[in-house]
């Protein structure tokens, strides 16, 4: 087997694919955390703050002249909010999966069905 179509056999593995997906997406989601925060969250909760210390974004927090802790606090909102939507997400897989595992217990004969035969049994004695 050639160099190549080893290559080409690794590479189209379920795995790999799945991984690649995964990253796109990862890398999508990631984008509409980062536009969420700074064009819904900064502009609503933090705009009051902002302005008060003459500021327009989050990220030109400093301190000491220099140590940008304002892109760190992004970074930690921007962490918060993937992570609870993933809870979210996961909280919805386990949901489903627990639909379907429920199954009804099968079909069986009552307990007065069960009474009746006993004495019908016990009748022909």
């Amino acid at each position: 087997m050639g160099f190549f179509s080893e290559f080409k056999q690794f590479a189209m593995k379920g795995n790999v694919v799945d991984l690649a997906v995964g990253v796109i997406i990862g890398a999508a989601f990631g984008k509409i955390v980062s536009s969420f925060i700074e064009n819904v969250i900064t502009p609503l909760l933090l705009k009051p703050a902002l302005d008060a210390a003459h500021l327009s974004t989050i990220e030109e927090l400093t301190a000491f002249g220099g140590v940008k802790y304002g892109l760190f606090i992004s970074a930690v909102i921007n962490f918060i909010i993937v992570a609870f939507v993933l809870f979210l997400i996961i909280q919805g897989i386990n949901a489903a999966k627990k639909k379907d595992e429920t199954v009804p217990p099968p079909a069986g004969p009552t307990q007065e069905e069960l009474l009746t035969q006993i004495r019908d049994l016990l009748k022909n004695k």
